[in-house]
């Protein structure tokens, strides 16, 4: 199993969980972002700049994705496309996307953006709480102990 990050919109507290879970389980962990980022010194965490533009970063995880890897996005489409292949998709709040869940997360994403485009103004996620990161901490180590 590796670890590919959706790293461009990923929140550092999140990412610090993700580094030491890398280092203690010792999992190839790539972050995916058009711009560069500090990462640890260490030989399970790696960097990939990929080139700006739109989907760029979610494309070349999805090209890299082997069955059984873990994504860490909170990009539903992305999402989708992981559990399309055989993936397993964790967004930074602990919520974990599946086949069951994914085409009601679809329609709603698909919702919010015909309301936006529409000129309702739905604001944004809330602030990422200490609750998120427990929850995000907790199901990020029963997947990598099932592992």
């Amino acid at each position: 199993m590796n670890i590919w990050v959706d790293a461009d919109a990923c929140p550092v507290a999140i990412k610090e969980i993700i580094f030491r879970a890398a280092e203690r389980k010792q999992l190839m962990t790539t972050l995916v972002a058009n711009h560069s980022m500090r990462t640890p010194n260490s030989k399970f965490v790696r960097m990939l700049q990929v080139s700006s533009g739109f989907d760029v970063a979610d494309d070349e995880i999805v090209q890299r994705l082997q069955q059984g890897d873990l994504v860490i996005t909170s990009d539903i489409p992305l999402a989708a496309e992981v559990i399309e292949k055989g993936g397993q998709a964790l967004s930074p709040r602990g919520e974990l996307f599946t086949s069951a869940n994914i085409k009601a997360r679809l329609n709603v994403r698909d919702f919010m953006d015909t309301m936006r485009a529409s000129g309702v103004n739905t604001g944004g996620p809330p602030a990422l709480s200490q609750q998120d990161k427990k929850a995000f901490a907790d199901h990020l180590d029963r997947i990598l102990s099932k592992h």
